[in-house]
């Protein structure tokens, strides 16, 4: 049996627009300059106070307690005015589906995503029942560090080396590496391919149905695994 831990914005759904927009509106209120898309990408997977302190190139401070309120705010009026959900990337709906269907692989999540948010794109998407185990930024400390990863293992039963760490961030790679999983990047999201591999993955694809095949052909070794 084998675990497959998805990321959610950037692998699953891309929600780079939406996050964006919420960003340049806190900022706005803070009267601090708005960020870049291309910043605001960088930083989609982290817990989102230290995602905003990073952006801001310094630690959780009150200022960045309060704006990760506003965030919040602007996020919930967005759903709240009927904007409309987090678009699923082509193939990731067969694929999650497919494998789902299969009795040697269990799914979950690992996600800097609310719990609140996380389930709203799961239901919306039909989702829900696919994932036996998730974890959010409510449930654990923000990526890279490996919590969110062995809780969905101890949870599921099933050691690490047979754990799958699916995302398209930095932060994913360096997650899955210190909790002795195997790390697939995904090219179509938000992190550069170069950086992925740098940060551990060891396969990077380019398509949703070559994850499918990669879970059923890897095998990792134990050297991989570097628990903190």
């Amino acid at each position: 049996m084998k675990l497959a831990l998805f990321d959610c914005d950037g692998t699953i759904v891309d929600s780079a627009a939406i996050i964006h927009a919420c960003m340049e509106r806190t900022f706005d209120d803070f009267g601090i300059d708005r960020p870049g898309l291309d910043h605001t990408k960088s930083i989609i997977g982290l817990t989102l106070d230290i995602a905003i302190a990073q952006m801001l190139g310094r630690m959780v401070d009150p200022e960045v307690t309060a704006m990760t309120a506003r965030y919040k705010e602007h996020f919930m009026l967005y759903r709240q005015e009927g904007g409309p959900l987090e678009s699923m990337y082509e193939g990731l709906l067969e694929l999650i589906s497919g494998l789902a269907a299969r009795d040697d692989v269990i799914l979950g999540v690992v996600t800097g995503k609310s719990r609140r948010g996380l389930d709203a794109i799961l239901a919306h998407h039909g989702l829900t029942s696919a994932f036996f185990t998730t974890r959010t930024a409510d449930d654990c400390p923000s990526k890279p560090h490996p919590a969110m990863v062995l809780e969905c293992c101890a949870q599921a039963g099933i050691d690490p080396a047979e754990t799958f760490v699916i995302g398209d961030a930095v932060y994913d790679m360096q997650m899955a590496v210190s909790a002795g999983a195997c790390p697939i990047g995904v090219s179509w999201g938000y992190g550069p391919v170069d950086a992925l591999m740098a940060a551990g993955a060891g396969h990077v694809v380019t398509e949703a149905h070559e994850i499918a095949t990669l879970i059923t052909a890897l095998r990792i070794p134990s050297d991989v695994r570097s628990p903190l």
